[in-house]
């Protein structure tokens, strides 16, 4: 099924495959490349894209800001 196929493929996702993909469907749309049939299943696929990278950069964030503190903030 699709939904198979997109939870497989996320478990090696990364943040720059993830985004060069939006990129890849932001363009094909601008372009007008994409046929009518499969715009909706595009626009779905940089919604899920979109959520995938702010996810993983708001966990990013937060790793960031647990080391800064730690650094801040030595036990000694």
């Amino acid at each position: 099924s699709l939904k198979k196929k997109y939870d497989t493929m996320e478990e090696n996702q990364t943040y720059e495959k993830a985004f060069a993909e939006l990129t890849a469907i932001s363009k094909e749309i601008e372009n007008e490349t994409i046929s009518v049939d499969e715009l909706a299943s595009k626009v779905k696929r940089a919604s899920e894209l979109i959520e995938f990278c702010q996810s993983r950069l708001k966990a990013t964030e937060a790793e960031v800001g647990k080391i800064i503190s730690s650094m801040e903030n030595p036990k000694e």
